[in-house]
């Protein structure tokens, strides 16, 4: 779970933010800090179960805040496919209505396919653009025009450190993550002058189900931590996985005021495994 930082109380209070890929890991995490700093998130996701489980646990979260004596916003689910151009406007714009103009976007709605690049099926090439990619493109054009409008706002796209370095079997999400990442920077270039700020956050290997699902054996973890020279890997310098609130944290620096002369940027969050 994410943990609260003292004197941050409210922080995002007044202000509404829309994650995708709320269901589970690093959105679940961004979803809930930032609904414990005050805003009215729309916590979003194709798997519909699970952000209704993730919103009706919110209560149950809001007491804990209220006898700490801390201020918490909101939290309310959308089934919504980043890959539906249609889903993604009409949602959009139910957002806006029922929360309030959207000042915060988080793009985190991933997935991965694995496989050597010679061998690498076309329809997981596609199906990891549609999602990594073609998503972020999708969202981000339904929400940053009305910042535009507004003269406000912020977008915080989650990448990967695996756009920066090659991986073996990763080509689709590493290529699929670059242009994320590319897309994300061009888009906060133009528009710097309207006073909407565009981040990108690139987490190294963190505890999610995702990352679970590359470890076959019980000694996968440690070979993560310590690195692996069969596969051209370094290992993790700060000697430890990410849980996902490491990456929650960082989101929401760069979507607070905290971070108001930021744009343009990728800020690595994987423990100095890329060693930038």
């Amino acid at each position: 779970m994410p943990e609260h930082i003292p004197g941050r109380s409210g922080e995002f209070a007044g202000r509404t933010a829309l994650v995708t890929g709320a269901g589970q890991g690093i959105g679940a995490a961004v979803a809930e800090l930032l609904a414990d700093l005050g805003a009215q998130v729309a916590a979003t996701d194709r798997a519909g179960h699970s952000i209704e489980a993730l919103a009706a646990d919110w209560p149950r979260r809001q007491e804990k805040l209220a006898a700490g004596e801390r201020s918490a916003g909101r939290l309310e689910p959308y089934v919504m496919d980043v890959t539906d151009r249609v889903a993604v406007e009409n949602t959009v714009a139910r957002v806006e209505d029922q929360l309030g103009p959207v000042d915060i976007l988080v793009n985190v709605a991933g997935i991965l396919r694995t496989g050597p690049a010679t061998t690498l099926s076309a329809q997981d090439w596609a199906d990891t653009f549609a999602v990594n990619t073609t998503g972020v493109f999708q969202v981000s054009q339904a929400v940053a025009p009305l910042m535009v409008t507004r003269k406000t706002g912020c977008i915080v796209t989650v990448g990967s450190n695996a756009a920066g370095i090659p991986r073996t079997g990763m080509a689709a999400y590493a290529a699929s993550k670059a242009a994320a990442a590319m897309f994300t920077k061009c888009l906060g270039l133009e528009l710097a002058r309207s006073g909407v700020r565009c981040n990108v956050v690139a987490p190294g290997s963190t505890d999610t189900a995702m990352q679970r699902a590359l470890w076959t054996d019980p000694g996968a973890e440690a070979r993560v931590i310590d690195g692996d020279p069969s596969t051209y890997r370094t290992g993790i310098p700060l000697g430890r996985i990410a849980e996902p609130a490491d990456i929650a944290q960082a989101v929401a620096f760069l979507a607070s005021d905290r971070a108001r002369h930021i744009t343009l940027q990728e800020l690595y969050v994987d423990g100095g495994a890329t060693l930038r």
